[in-house]
């Protein structure tokens, strides 16, 4: 064929690719929305205090009206009328939250989805795994979260998790496998520390030319020549690292993992354990970020270490004490920090992974109500899918958790599931 007939041919595949998703209203869909039960009752919620997702005020003594999948009316108990015919559930003493949306979940087993419902969370994103690894979890007879899955890890050779993993190795292969995990109806897309600044440029043009984002676990890329190329979202507080450490000691840290994945594990505290909240570094971090308004998933129970005994290595400590910091610093200055949990982390019991999550971001100095906007409409503005979930506001979908207690008191109270809804339908026993 030739040159010039490759380049029309090329030029017009690009195109229509363009104009598919262009023409979508919202290419952002979980993989499993059509299976999702809709709900087909009037129901009314009175009395709870109303905790919504967008930072406001708590509003007590409140009423949420649901009709069918969608909230229909949020308002004071004397200001909402409740329809005739409405099942109404008394709420009084209760806290009313959007449904929990988990950025980085790993799946452990089959069944961890639908259990995570059960614990409040009515979104969760997938991060680096295959979209068939979820087959025999959508075969349960189950109801699940709302699936968004990323596909595999977009990385370079030798591959972190080969099984898990795309290897790419130019441009085109770039451009062509972010193509074919849209057709699969991924809802972002995930690079790994591997890949080069051209090959993330790529992923994210044609990413955004779909309309999804692209979020990254970096460690030896400086993510702000990361972010420049096109990122919307980092994955782990350790993806700084390189990008905090002067340059040589950077570089040191950047051959030794190009030499072994596996450096990374003991490495990262080691970085860690140099950095400071008065660095000057951390501060035009924080500012960067705030500028090119990305959302950072820190996932710090992945790297919890406590001193025992049994683990009395005061370098991880230190280190991990430093993430802490560090992660509070960033979203005090504005850094747009949203909740992850990683799937199993060490320091939870199994499920409970997410209120851990958040219990640390607590530590590390953000406010609750900060931590449950992370958790909701700013996890939702994350996945592009926040005209639809994410708070609890007229014309919404009705994703909605009820707790014995309130977490503006207390975020343990998160533990304290009473109800949990998924599109309009009650799912706890």
């Amino acid at each position: 064929m030739p040159i010039t007939s490759r380049l029309l041919l090329s030029l017009l595949v690009a195109v229509t690719f363009q104009l598919t998703y262009a023409q979508s209203d919202n290419p952002v869909q979980a993989v499993n929305e059509a299976t999702i039960l809709s709900g087909d009752k009037t129901i009314a919620i009175v009395g709870a205090t109303l905790i919504d997702g967008t930072g406001n005020n708590p509003l007590p003594n409140a009423t949420v009206i649901v009709q069918e999948s969608n909230i229909t009316a949020v308002g004071t108990e004397d200001s909402v009328s409740v329809p005739r015919g409405a099942k109404v559930i008394d709420a009084q003493g209760l806290t009313l939250l959007p449904g929990l949306i988990d950025a980085h979940f790993h799946l452990v087993s089959d069944s961890m989805p639908a259990q995570l419902l059960q614990r409040g969370i009515t979104s969760l994103r997938d991060p680096g795994a295959w979209i068939e690894t979820y087959e025999p979890a959508r075969q349960m007879d189950l109801p699940l979260p709302r699936l968004y899955l990323t596909g595999p890890h977009l990385d370079g050779f030798p591959p972190a998790y080969p099984r898990n993993s795309y290897i790419v190795q130019d441009i085109a292969e770039a451009e062509r496998i972010v193509e074919r995990l849209v057709d699969q109806k991924a809802s972002a897309i995930k690079v790994y520390f591997r890949l080069s600044l051209d090959l993330i440029r790529q992923v994210c043009e044609t990413a955004h030319e779909a309309g999804i984002p692209v979020t990254a676990h970096l460690e030896i890329t400086d993510a702000r020549d990361a972010i420049n190329a096109g990122l919307d979202g980092i994955e782990h507080v350790t993806s700084f690292g390189t990008t905090l450490l002067p340059l040589r000691e950077a570089e040191h840290y950047r051959q030794a993992m190009l030499t072994q994945n596996k450096f990374r594990r003991p490495g990262r505290y080691q970085v860690w354990n140099q950095l400071d909240t008065t660095d000057a570094a951390v501060r035009e971090l924080a500012n960067f970020l705030v500028e090119k308004e990305t959302f950072v998933c820190p996932t710090l129970g992945a790297f919890e270490y406590r001193l025992s005994e049994e683990k009395p290595d005061t370098l991880r400590h230190t280190g991990f004490e430093r993430m802490l910091d560090i992660t509070g610093y960033l979203q005090q200055q504005g850094v747009r920090i949203v909740v992850g949990s990683h799937g199993h982390i060490p320091y939870a019991d199994w499920g409970w992974s997410y209120q851990r999550e958040m219990e640390l971001m607590v530590e590390s100095g953000i406010s609750p109500m900060a931590v449950l906007v992370g958790a909701t409409l700013e996890n939702a503005r994350f996945f592009r899918i926040e005209e639809k979930l994410g708070s609890v506001e007229v014309g919404k979908q009705a994703d909605l958790l009820l707790l014995n207690a309130n977490p503006l008191e207390d975020i343990r109270a998160m533990y304290q599931i009473n109800r949990v809804m998924l599109n309009g339908e009650w799912v706890t026993p």
